[in-house]
């Protein structure tokens, strides 16, 4: 019999899978070749980016001068290929940068934290716990909830005929 895994797991495999989805908006890893490296480069005060910018990114404005340089840039590249984007991408990108945006430097640093533990899984797992988490989200919410809670689903008991 395949053991459920424990709510607490599925939270992280959740935490871990809204990192994925929200890693393009952050990721420093795709380096354009007209960037200035990251040492060098002086962080922006939000009067300074464009209003469409600050429109994309208005999940940011509260914590934009706090922000390390490198992830401001990366910022800006995710607000610059909004124009590109679906509606549907639009609004996920929103409601993922608004997510972020309230979790505390302590949340997100573990969130990073689980990011690069799944990361370094292999694909089979990551596969793996992508579906276990895919199956969890399709539940019907109220069952969804009754489970984080912790609570036992009323079983009713057959009598034999």
């Amino acid at each position: 019999m395949h053991a459920r895994l424990p709510n607490r797991w599925l939270a992280l495999c959740g935490a871990l899978l809204l990192m994925v989805g929200a890693a393009p908006a952050w990721a420093d890893d795709v380096p354009d070749a007209n960037a200035v490296p990251v040492q060098n480069q002086a962080a922006l005060d939000w009067e300074q980016l464009s209003p469409a910018q600050q429109q994309v990114l208005k999940a940011f404005r509260e914590r934009w001068g706090g922000l390390p340089p490198g992830r401001q840039q990366a910022l800006l590249r995710a607000a610059d290929r909004w124009e590109a984007m679906t509606p549907e991408q639009q609004a996920r990108f929103q409601e993922r940068a608004e997510r972020w945006s309230s979790l505390s430097p302590e949340q997100q640093q573990q969130a990073r934290e689980r990011w690069q533990r799944f990361r370094e899984l292999p694909p089979e797992e990551q596969a793996r716990l992508r579906e276990e988490y895919r199956r969890y989200i399709e539940r019907d919410p109220e069952r969804r909830e009754r489970r984080d809670r912790g609570d036992r689903p009323e079983r009713t008991e057959r009598r034999g005929h």
